[in-house]
């Protein structure tokens, strides 16, 4: 069954970021923030497997699923990698997902946070994708996805592998389309390129892009002055052909209510607003970066096989984003096979042969300080 771009709701309500009162859920304020959402038109749920501590779906079940009825609802949800031990567990979580949130099937299933490495490699050998399927022609999925977090090079290899896949969530926002490790314009190309519907994860950031200094505010307000900072990252997303649906995991009622407004009637970006977009994210973007073009000229003879090229794209993506776990674990994943920035016995090597005459031996100190090892 394909899925029709046009029925699906631009804003998805994400149940990652619920609020809380006392250090759990606030229940009796996600079920305001579930009935505004579903009055305005829109009726995407997405939660998963560890969301606040495996309670949202949980919330989900409580603050929907016995409120509304089935039909007027599309709920998501995620296999989670991490949890499988063996080849029974996934049927287990799977079960038990569907006893959480108090329903017979999901409408979107995902297998959660694919990257190269571990994750991936959980889901080959216990033949995720193929199980998903056959959950499918049960009807206990109605489509199949996965959300993904790896490089551009496995996105191509895992759509060659599985023509099957009806949609992708990636992580895009106007701040990270040139982030070295997470990539998002080049996924996004990928995937329109394909005509592969795209969910949006992260597109403020966490945030981060919704709360800014006060001079770049003054840009987006001399502009929209009725509109929130928040509003201009959602409209570009928005704005891009072959995005689906766009998830904000919305903390409180004012969250909601802005970003209801901002995709009622929505607006795509004018000309002019992209530029100031831009403006933007080059000011944010101009904390100093480590010019590395990656020639791997250094890596050859290094006695420590330390894959520099690599370790500096992880502080360059530190430096702008200093509290980036995903940059910390593609680290980590590096140092699986190659050397830490540690190692390094300040030879020499290496910067006798960088066409970019860069202090590697400084630089590979501050990596070992920023990374702690």
């Amino acid at each position: 069954m394909s899925i029709d771009l046009n029925k699906m709701p631009k804003l998805g309500f994400g149940l990652m970021r619920l609020p809380e009162k006392g250090g759990k859920i606030d229940l009796e304020q996600v079920c305001r923030m579930v009935d505004s959402y579903l009055k305005s038109g829109m009726n995407y749920f997405d939660t998963a497997y560890v969301y606040h501590g495996g309670m949202s779906e949980v919330a989900a079940r409580e603050a929907l699923v016995k409120r509304h009825p089935r039909d007027s609802f599309m709920l998501a949800t995620k296999l989670p990698a991490w949890e499988i031990r063996k080849a029974e567990d996934v049927e287990r979580l799977f079960n038990e997902q569907l006893e959480r949130a108090g329903v017979d099937f999901f409408d979107f299933y995902l297998l959660h946070s694919i990257e190269d490495g571990s994750n991936y490699d959980t889901y080959v050998k216990y033949d995720c994708f193929d199980w998903c399927m056959k959950r499918k022609a049960e009807g206990k999925i109605k489509h199949f996805g996965f959300s993904y977090h790896g490089s551009p090079e496995l996105l191509e290899t895992i759509l060659d592998a599985h023509p099957e896949v009806e949609f992708v969530q990636i992580q895009l926002n106007y701040l990270d389309r040139t982030n070295p490790v997470v990539r998002s314009e080049r996924l996004y190309e990928i995937l329109h390129a394909r005509n592969i519907p795209i969910i949006v994860m992260e597109p403020v950031r966490g945030g981060m892009l919704a709360d800014m200094a006060p001079e770049i505010k003054a840009k987006f307000k001399a502009r929209q002055p009725e509109r929130s900072v928040a509003s201009w990252a959602l409209r570009y997303v928005g704005s891009l052909p072959g995005v689906m649906t766009i998830l904000s995991g919305m903390s409180n009622e004012e969250q909601m209510n802005d970003n209801i407004g901002t995709f009622t009637d929505f607006e795509p970006l004018q000309d002019d607003e992209m530029r100031i977009i831009n403006e933007v994210t080059e000011k944010l973007l101009g904390i100093p970066q480590i010019g590395c073009t990656s020639c791997k000229y250094c890596c050859d003879g290094c006695p420590k096989g330390i894959s520099i090229p690599d370790v500096f794209r992880t502080i360059n993506t530190l430096r702008r984003y200093p509290d980036d776990w995903r940059a910390k674990n593609f680290y980590s994943g590096l140092i699986e096979r190659s050397g830490k920035a540690s190692d390094c016995i300040a030879c020499g090597q290496c910067e006798r042969v960088c066409p970019q005459h860069l202090p590697i031996i400084e630089l590979m100190k501050e990596a070992a300080g920023v990374l702690g090892q």
